[in-house]
């Protein structure tokens, strides 16, 4: 039983006088009454009312004079005679504009019932669509109440249920006065609430529910928007006859107490003279005196209800309020709020963060965190925080902060319960921060627990190489991950784990870079294939382990044939080093075979270069010739042998690939003409190979031959000799050549002053073109061809060159035209040579051109053609005879 002395009173309510609607003097409804007026002002309702009711937007009253009265929210009272006598009982539908009404019409007869269509109308009036008796029978009886179903189906008046009409179950003894019982809305599920004077009770269908110690003997219950308004007067006396009149009665004062069921306090309590009845309607309560007033009880807004309870620091009690008044989450987040800084202020710390917890969400989380961050206030601020995190609303400094506090207080089983979820979707911080704080405060277990569950992969190596040194287990770490992440690790972590433990790590390495599957495969993936890295990315993680680095290499080498250049080049410098640093013969010829069989794997043609580097770095001799002749590089060996004195290698070279640069012959010849010790064997040996490919002039070797002093003429006598030999059979041979152009050209131009002297008769029976019997008309030329006129446009480039002829003649003319173009660019070349402050630019410019590139040219032999013109032929001789006498 609720102990109702306990219950705090609130003026929930605003009280005031309905007053009439705006009349002649302009004063306004519901304005407060001018001096020496104010009983005019007010409402007063016609005497005698005995009943009232409420519903679709009016309020309606039953006198003792039969009539029916109906008060809207214009405030236009109206009326009409609906029984001759009295009106006993209303019920307005809340559904349908219908009335239903009990009356009576005669005395000594049962009451009727009369059922009022308000939409419709009779001679003014509400149209009365049905009357019948009340009771049934001819004895009078007086009706106690009356009720309408909705669905216009059904309606009750007196109804008592027996035992043999329906099953009943008796849930109480007590009962009640008329007008004093209700139902509740459903918050408070629909309970049927029962009004006595020591209590009020509530029922439901099947059991009794909670009682309130109300005293007071009660008049009137009603139920309105989640209130309980009970009128009921204190003092013992006897109950007043609903229908006898109001002036044979003594007022009486009558207490008014609005009562708030679930949030256990008293919303409004005033007290009246002799009440009437108590109506809702418009959103606000009326309740009708016998004086005739309506008073209207207007509920105050929710956030008046609030600040009024905030002033008296009932903040348990505004929570509830706003709860049952469906305020919204940021209406009460600002309510918890206040409550916390009120408890906080009274150093109650525990509750207040209990209220600040019920903001999450709504209030800024570092409003609260400032107020916690005193050490004393540490399990406070833990409290709040795990809330926090548990909302999925905490950031990183949240997480950061949490854990420090966890670390803080030596809570190992709230730190474990905070981090060790089942599932991805609980965790409510963030991972990497959390990992972090746990680091930095030596909780490196529960570091690694987060970051191998969440593969933060980079987390748990850094951890296991730099805090716990644990190298083992971070490269087993390493081969469980996916390809990717494996490889990328690798070349983060890759020599730290060369240094310690550089036989495991380099057996992971070959596996990587070959075929690489992660240690948590299944056996269904392992028959897929593998992944490959890059093995030359990895060849820096070896630069303090050679040993490792060549079984690497060499793993590489021969597992994967096509692996990157790189890991050839290294392989070979790193042979190349092992083998300038050993000392043991037998293992250095062993080193010296492996480098020259990879620089003849083929694997350095697109690296020529890198190869020679490495091997001139490390005095590889033979690994230098062997790519310089791969490289096509004779001088280089030439120089080589020089620079050895190796004699007879020197000629063996220019043996091999004298056909391919002829020069090297003259470089020996130059090279041996310097030395001053007896060369005679390899002098006449390179002056034999020079003789017969006539590679250079004689006077030329005879002045490179003077450079040494012990050279005598002996050794170059049958060179020269025969040399002159040839000569004079060029002389004689060219002696002849002579007189034959100079007996053609003789003839040539007797040919020319014959054709300038003399007719042509053209004799030519056949075309030069189509070897057809020549027709009219035709075209001769002076050379002596003869063509049919079709013949000659169809096949003639232009109309003054014979066809036949143009070939032969454009040679020619190409011939002087480049000689005379020589001739000018010679003149160029010697004035740009002698004005040029760099001359070495010059000449390179013109080398660059292509300038002084030998041209040859080759012509046809002559003909016995006449050429079209004097010059051209002459011309043409002279080109002739100046080829022939080279």
């Amino acid at each position: 039983m609720a102990a109702y002395l306990q219950w705090r009173r609130f003026v929930f309510f605003d009280k005031e006088l309905v007053k009439e609607p705006l009349g002649n003097d302009g004063a306004a409804p519901g304005a407060a009454p001018a001096s020496g007026s104010a009983a005019s002002k007010f409402l007063c309702l016609p005497p005698g009312i005995t009943v009232c009711d409420s519903g679709r937007g009016s309020l309606v009253f039953g006198d003792m004079e039969g009539q029916i009265w109906f008060l809207p929210r214009s405030l236009q009272l109206t009326g009409f005679q609906a029984y001759k006598l009295r009106v006993t009982h209303l019920y307005q539908l809340k559904q349908h504009n219908i009335l239903a009404s009990v009356g009576e019409d005669e005395e000594g007869i049962n009451p009727l019932v009369k059922i009022w269509n308000l939409e419709k109308r009779d001679g003014g009036n509400p149209l009365c669509t049905r009357i019948f008796p009340a009771i049934p029978g001819t004895e009078p009886t007086v009706v106690s109440c009356l009720t309408v179903h909705e669905n216009l189906n059904f309606m009750a008046i007196s109804y008592i249920v027996s035992g043999k009409d329906y099953p009943r179950v008796e849930l109480d003894t007590h009962g009640c006065g008329l007008r004093c019982s209700a139902l509740s809305d459903p918050s408070q599920d629909l309970q049927f609430i029962v009004a006595g004077d020591e209590c009020v009770y509530l029922y439901q269908p099947d059991e009794r529910g909670p009682c309130f110690a109300f005293e007071g003997h009660k008049l009137i219950a009603h139920w309105f928007r989640g209130y309980l308004v009970i009128v009921s007067r204190d003092r013992k006396v006897s109950p007043k006859s609903e229908f006898t009149s109001r002036d044979s009665q003594s007022s009486d004062k009558q207490i008014l107490n609005i009562y708030d069921l679930c949030n256990k306090f008293i919303a409004y309590s005033a007290v009246f003279e002799d009440v009437v009845d108590v109506l809702a309607e418009w959103g606000s309560l009326y309740v009708l005196t016998r004086d005739g007033r309506v008073h209207a009880l207007q509920e105050k807004d929710t956030q008046t209800k609030l600040e009024m309870l905030f002033k008296k620091n009932l903040f348990e009690m505004a929570i509830n309020l706003a709860k049952s008044q469906h305020l919204d989450s940021d209406g009460l987040a600002q309510i918890f709020m206040q409550y916390g800084d009120h408890l906080y202020s009274k150093g109650n710390h525990d509750g207040a963060v209990q209220q600040y917890i019920r903001t999450i969400g709504k209030l800024e989380p570092s409003y609260v965190i400032r107020k916690f961050l005193d050490a004393q206030r540490i399990h406070n601020l833990t409290a709040y925080l795990q809330t926090l995190h548990r909302q999925s609303l905490a950031n990183a400094d949240h997480t950061t902060l949490l854990l420090n506090c966890y670390t803080k207080l030596k809570d190992s089983s709230k730190l474990e319960e905070f981090i060790k979820t089942k599932s991805e979707s609980e965790v409510h911080f963030d991972v990497e921060t959390a990992i972090k704080v746990l680091r930095q405060a030596g909780y490196y277990s529960h570091a690694l627990y987060l970051a191998e569950n969440h593969a933060h992969h980079e987390w748990y190596l850094k951890i296991q190489l730099e805090d716990i040194k644990n190298y083992q287990e971070a490269l087993r770490y390493i081969g469980k991950l996916p390809f990717e992440q494996a490889e990328s690790n690798m070349k983060r972590y890759g020599k730290i784990l060369m240094h310690h433990i550089p036989e495991q790590t380099t057996q992971l390495l070959k596996g990587l870079c070959t075929d690489y599957r992660s240690s948590l495969e299944g056996r269904c993936d392992r028959e897929a294939p593998g992944c490959r890295a890059n093995s030359e990315e990895f060849i820096p993680i070896f630069a303090n382990n050679p040993r490792e680095l060549k079984a690497f290499l060499e793993h590489m080498s021969e597992v994967q044939p096509d692996s990157p250049q790189g890991i050839y080049d290294t392989l070979l410098e790193l042979r190349l080093q092992n083998w300038a640093h050993e000392k043991d013969p037998q293992v250095k010829e062993k080193l010296h075979a492996e480098a020259i069989s990879l620089l003849k794997s083929g694997r350095f043609c697109d690296v020529f270069d890198k190869a020679l580097v490495l091997c001139q770095m490390h005095d590889f001799q033979d690994g230098v010739l062997y790519l310089y002749e791969q490289g096509k590089l004779f001088q280089q060996i030439m120089h080589y042998h020089m620079q050895h004195e190796q004699y007879r290698q020197v000629i063996t070279v220019c043996e091999r690939h004298g056909e391919q640069d002829p020069s090297l012959w003259e470089q020996a010849l130059s090279y041996f003409a310097r030395k001053e010790e007896d060369c005679k064997e390899y002098v006449a040996a390179v002056l034999k190979h020079i003789e017969n490919k006539n590679l250079m002039p004689p006077l030329l070797v005879v002045q490179t031959l003077a450079h040494n002093s012990t050279a005598t003429l002996s050794v170059i006598r049958d060179y020269l000799v025969q040399k002159l030999q040839k000569q004079s059979q060029q002389i004689a041979q060219d002696e002849l050549r002579v007189r034959r152009y100079r007996e053609e050209t003789t003839r040539i131009r007797q040919e020319i002053q014959e054709l300038k002297a003399s007719p042509k008769i053209f004799q030519k029976t056949k075309c030069s073109i189509c070897n057809s019997a020549l027709e009219l008309p035709s075209v001769h030329f002076l050379c002596g061809h003869s063509f049919h006129q079709h013949c000659f446009e169809s096949y003639s480039e232009s109309d003054a060159d014979c066809p036949t002829c143009l070939p032969e003649n454009r040679k020619v003319m190409d011939m002087i035209r480049a000689q005379e173009q020589k001739r000018d660019l010679h003149d160029q070349f010697q004035h740009q040579l002698k004005c040029s402050n760099d001359s070495f630019s010059v000449i390179a410019d013109y080398f660059g051109r292509g300038v002084f590139n030998k041209l040859t040219l080759l012509t046809d032999p002559p003909t016995a053609r006449l050429t079209p013109s004097l010059e051209a032929g002459l011309q043409r001789d002279l080109l002739m005879h100046s080829r022939r006498g080279t």
